[in-house]
């Protein structure tokens, strides 16, 4: 039996629950660390911010970020970024340096075996 996961947040519970799946029927250990991130309380982890982007990644990465990510600092280079969830000013920066900004569900998607993405947290 699956232990229940303590949000309240039903898009989140879902999104965990789909991350979960995704791990074992992909044999993809990526995704089920991202839902471990997920499903920890927001106040144990760390905020990501745009800058950590421009200083951690090179150009034409595909990143996810297990949470929210923020606006502060610089980004120039050409990301695709999957995140639970943006603040307004990050997802307009993103794309203004070329790149694409998507949700962690989108990205499961297009990338079930997780070959090419780079967790950042």
């Amino acid at each position: 039996m699956a232990h229940p996961i303590p949000k309240e947040n039903s898009e989140l519970v879902r999104l965990i629950v789909e991350l979960r799946h995704a791990a074992r029927s992909a044999k993809a250990p990526i995704w089920a660390t991202v839902a471990d991130r997920l499903e920890k309380p927001r106040h144990r982890t760390v905020p990501v911010n745009v800058g950590h982007l421009e200083r951690l990644t090179e150009a034409g990465e595909t990143v996810v970020v297990p949470g929210k990510l923020l606006a502060h600092g610089p980004l120039s280079k050409r990301l695709t970024v999957a995140a639970f969830a943006y603040s307004k000013e990050a997802r307009s920066k993103i794309h203004a340096a070329g790149g694409v900004a998507i949700t962690v569900h989108d990205l499961l998607k297009t990338r079930p075996d997780g070959a090419g993405v780079r967790l950042l947290a």
